[in-house]
């Protein structure tokens, strides 16, 4: 067959199979076949993505699942974010000032698997946190360890502008932070918390000890808002002891000072301060002198105030009356040691003159009558020998000779030879004023009724009575004319303590205090002071209690006896109380 030929075949061909007439349902089979083929395979493929795309969720929600029930220390070091965000309560002050309280904050993380480059990281948050130790946050962020603290407490503006790096692997975790609006002003009462806001000195860590910490250790807390804690403290009277303290121990140039201020009915606590001290807001800065509260946690000699304690004994035990005498005109020589006054009178003194002219020699002779055993006992019975007890949990153990000998007894009846708090001496004191109730001191409210209950009566009542007298005696004759505040009828005793320095007594450094009572008529409030090594350039002499722990008592009285409801009562002098006794 031809070329052409064969082309026509196939013409033929075409045009019978595109439109011709005869048969045309057998070559239109396999077209059919194929089309049926086709819509099983996308049939299939679309099975194929679906089951694809459910496998791929399944193991998304796997590992939801598994993160969700994965134990916190596998996944970070924190604990949930209903703890960190844990509210603790307000603390207030008697008339409902905000002595602490709880502020929102945020503290940045790491995620060290997710860290791209450890090196620009660190490089970067530099930039906006230029104290940071980059040692130190290089290994954090180099570390295997799924989570790392960065920095804790960071504000708004460093927040912001962290955020701005966009650094991958970083975040924030929100958290509390503890603000003290006021300082400094009572930071050795109110305490401080840690980073974790849990709290570790002062009534924080009271609170804490009364059950907040075990709740928060195992997530019992939550963000709610608690009830505030009302201190007893008057914070217009801290604000004020605090200046005077201060400036006293600026004036003078002293290693340290102190006050508080105490209800002698109730036991509370109104004002107390012991300098140096601390911001609670950055308690490490005052880690190396502020943390050290001195007025409950240190103990010290407190010289002459004890001459209250010893010629309270003596008239208490009925042995010694206000009309008594002693012979005062010569030292007492016993175990190798001479005992002699100061400003010596070298003649026979009555009860009020010891206790005005603060004689050693009679004081001792009144606490041989009454004898060792006696001696000791009274002072535990007041308090002064044993641990005190209070909320504040830094309170230490007063020391004491462990056997009490003539000598012993001798020098610890006017303040060397036991070592005591000066808030215990205080407390102390305020049972020697109020009738002769021994009341524990106390940071919290507390009535009238509730103090008469818990009180302990520790001297009679008389004794009480006669020395309210003498401590008017002594404001108005003695060592404490310089406490006086017209209309305030103050009262109260001097203490001027050698110190030991190389392990003998030197009389050029002092540990100066003052115990007052006012109004003494009827008192109302305890105020102690003291002052340790204080300085001055007129001489040792002008560095006495007399001259620099009684005017700390005369500024504070004068200050805050107004805000405290004392009225003032003008044209009482010394002479026209003492015609009473």
């Amino acid at each position: 067959m031809s070329f052409l030929s064969r082309i026509m075949v196939v013409k033929s061909k075409a045009h019978f199979s595109a439109g011709g007439n005869n048969h045309p349902g057998d070559l239109s089979i396999p077209f059919q076949g194929t089309r049926k083929k086709s819509s099983n395979q996308a049939r299939s493929r679309v099975a194929i993505v679906i089951v694809s795309f459910a496998a791929v969720y399944c193991v998304i929600g796997g590992r939801l699942v598994q993160y969700g029930l994965a134990k916190p220390d596998t996944v970070s070091s924190i604990g949930r974010a209903d703890n960190l965000m844990a509210s603790r309560p307000d603390i207030l002050d008697r008339n409902g000032e905000i002595l602490a309280t709880d502020i929102r904050t945020v503290s940045l993380y790491a995620e060290p698997h997710k860290i791209v480059d450890a090196d620009e990281a660190v490089e970067q948050l530099s930039t906006v946190l230029p104290n940071l130790n980059v040692a130190e946050i290089y290994n954090k962020l180099k570390s295997k360890s799924r989570f790392q603290w960065l920095r804790r407490q960071l504000t708004p503006k460093q927040q912001s502008e962290i955020l701005a790096l966009g650094i991958p692997g970083i975040g924030f975790r929100p958290e509390k932070r503890r603000f003290y609006p006021g300082g400094a002003t009572a930071s050795h009462i109110v305490g401080h918390v840690n980073v974790d806001n849990r709290g570790i000195a002062g009534m924080e860590r009271w609170i804490d000890n009364q059950g907040l910490a075990d709740l928060a250790a195992i997530g019992m807390t939550s963000d709610a808002k608690l009830e505030p804690v009302k201190l007893s403290i008057d914070l217009r009277v801290q604000n004020i002891l605090r200046d005077v303290v201060v400036d006293a121990m600026e004036k003078f140039k002293s290693l340290a000072a102190g006050g508080v201020v105490m209800d002698v009915k109730t036991g509370e606590i109104l004002a107390m301060v012991s300098y140096p001290d601390y911001d609670p807001n950055k308690p490490a800065d005052g880690a190396k002198e502020g943390w050290m509260n001195r007025m409950s946690n240190g103990t010290f000699e407190m010289g002459s105030t004890f001459k209250s304690f010893t010629t309270a004994m003596a008239l208490d035990s009925g042995k010694v009356t206000l009309k008594d005498s002693f012979d005062a005109r010569f030292p007492i020589r016993i175990g190798g040691f001479t005992i002699k006054d100061f400003h010596g009178k070298h003649r026979v003194l009555t009860v009020p003159e010891i206790f005005q002219y603060s004689s050693n020699i009679g004081t001792a002779k009144m606490a041989d009558i009454v004898g060792i055993a006696g001696h000791k006992e009274f002072l535990t019975r007041i308090g002064l020998l044993s641990k005190m007890q209070t909320e504040l949990p830094e309170v230490k153990t007063p020391s004491q000779p462990r056997e009490w000998k003539k000598i012993n007894s001798i020098t610890i009846s006017f303040g060397h030879g036991v070592s005591t708090t000066p808030l215990q001496t205080a407390v102390a004191g305020a049972a020697l004023l109020n009738g002769g109730h021994l009341i524990e001191p106390t940071f919290l409210p507390r009535t009238a009724q509730e103090a008469e209950a818990a009180s302990t009566t520790v001297i009679k009542k008389s004794t009480s009575d006669d020395m309210r007298f003498l401590f008017r005696w002594n404001a108005v004759n003695g060592s404490g004319k310089n406490a006086r505040v017209p209309g305030y009828n103050v009262g109260g005793k001097t203490g001027t303590a050698d110190k030991v320095v190389n392990g003998r007594y030197s009389n050029a450094a002092n540990f100066n205090a003052f115990l007052a009572g006012f109004p003494i008529d009827d008192p109302r409030y305890v105020v102690l002071t003291f002052i340790d090594e204080p300085k001055t350039d007129k001489g040792n002499g002008a560095a006495l209690a007399g001259n620099t722990a009684a005017p700390m008592v005369r500024d504070i009285i004068s200050r805050s006896a107004p805000l405290l409801g004392v009225e003032p009562k003008f044209g009482e002098d010394g002479s026209a109380l003492l015609v009473s006794y």
